[in-house]
């Protein structure tokens, strides 16, 4: 996999998944139902989890959520699923976790915001009251900085000395440094406290690529601590998917983050789960994770008029993404598998022996016949208008013979 070198941070355990410590890049996503609905709730934590969420955060906002959250908890034990729940708090997170026990409990880890957990006299005391309950109940703790709700008193504080220094910098320079130094802080008053080293997140997220790159990169360079990266509002689609990927890619390359999460807004009515995937995409894509097998395939030219390798490709992608759940209790190891489903004959046959298993159809032009190679060795040469089929029969019975019981039994 990747030769990058990663940084060294702390490990935090959540709730049986390792974030830091070497471990590898945990992938995580966030609810947008109310949580108050316990089995709206119910049923999107589920989803996310099936698409491969690996902490699930979900809103705390009110005392309905608050009361909601050990039901949750236990509706998705009662299916089998043990992800563990992140409650994300504002504002009043200090009154619901002391006035809701059972949630506090229930809860693997608390996210929350210096920025906006008190202000002014009230805010060291309900900072306080927070880790004090994270303590209590033994529960790590994400100290989650936004540029959208940043510690107004700290960020005018260091403007006004910038602005009396012989050598000011700029305004976004010093919003920056307001950014790391309110997560650093609470991060040493958290430990302060009593909150080890090892129960301490820290998360910087800002909405713009290049401050986002700034921040981490300097705060990697000034703490330990455990980082989630993740770009803020990141946005709808395309933008939104390109510019955490540009961001988060960067960082990655240079071993910043352990954990992360893709911030997309749905289309209305749109899957919540996208955003898993990208995130395991991103991972996959630069080597630090083996998710799903890769189905490699051309983007197809003049020469391939045909439509059949782009139906094939997304027939094969798509029973592959599907099958997974069931896949990786039978066939363990499956997710290193590599397909190629390849258009013509100009890059066909050599990508297709690079992959496990490959197809080379027929371009416009080109003999009808489809030679398919199996670990680098041509195996079959495949006709007729079922060549589709044909060629799915030979992909499952290669991960039976690869990654089945037989294969296993022969190997031990």
């Amino acid at each position: 996999m990747s030769g990058v070198q990663r940084r060294n941070a702390v490990g935090v355990e959540v709730g049986g998944v390792m974030v830091g410590g070497g471990a590898p890049i945990v992938v995580q996503s966030m609810t947008n139902t109310d949580t108050a609905d316990v089995e709206a709730t119910v049923r999107q934590v589920a989803q996310l989890w099936r698409a491969g969420s690996e902490l699930v955060r979900i809103t705390v906002d009110r005392d309905e959520a608050a009361a909601a959250v050990p039901h949750i908890r236990d509706r998705l034990r009662g299916r089998g699923i043990e992800v563990p729940l992140i409650g994300d708090f504002h504002y009043i997170g200090h009154k619901l976790l002391t006035e809701h026990p059972a949630c506090a409990e229930a809860l693997d880890k608390y996210r929350i915001n210096p920025g906006n957990v008190g202000f002014k006299a009230k805010r060291d005391t309900q900072f306080s009251t927070l880790i004090e309950l994270a303590i209590r109940y033994n529960k790590p703790v994400r100290i989650g900085v936004n540029w959208g709700s940043l510690d107004e008193d700290l960020l005018t504080r260091l403007m006004d000395e910038n602005s009396a220094s012989a050598e000011p910098v700029s305004a976004a320079a010093v919003q920056r440094e307001a950014i790391i130094q309110s997560a650093l802080l609470s991060a040493r008053r958290a430990e302060e406290i009593g909150l080890g080293r090892d129960r301490i997140i820290l998360s910087t997220k800002v909405s713009d690529v290049q401050h986002l790159i700034a921040v981490y990169q300097d705060l990697a360079a000034r703490c330990g601590y455990a980082l989630h990266l993740g770009l803020t509002e990141a946005g709808m689609g395309s933008k939104g998917i390109v510019a955490s990927s540009a961001a988060m890619g960067i960082l990655l390359q240079q071993g910043i983050g352990d954990t992360i999460r893709v911030s997309l807004t749905p289309e209305p009515g749109g899957d919540r789960t996208q955003e898993v995937r990208v995130a395991q995409e991103l991972l996959q894509t630069m080597g630090f994770r083996q998710f799903l097998p890769v189905v490699a395939a051309c983007p197809g030219c003049g020469r391939t008029t045909s439509q059949t390798f782009q139906v094939l490709a997304k027939e094969i992608q798509d029973h592959l993404s599907s099958s997974m759940p069931e896949w990786k209790e039978r066939y363990p190891g499956v997710e290193s598998l590599s397909v190629a489903v390849m258009g013509c004959i100009v890059n066909g046959p050599g990508e297709s022996k690079h992959a496990d298993i490959g197809i080379s159809l027929p371009g416009t032009g080109e003999t009808p016949a489809a030679p398919v190679f199996i670990e680098g060795q041509k195996v079959a040469t495949l006709r007729g208008a079922d060549v589709a089929e044909q060629f799915k029969v030979m992909v499952a019975d290669y991960i039976e013979k690869k990654f089945g019981q037989g294969a296993r039994s022969a190997a031990e």
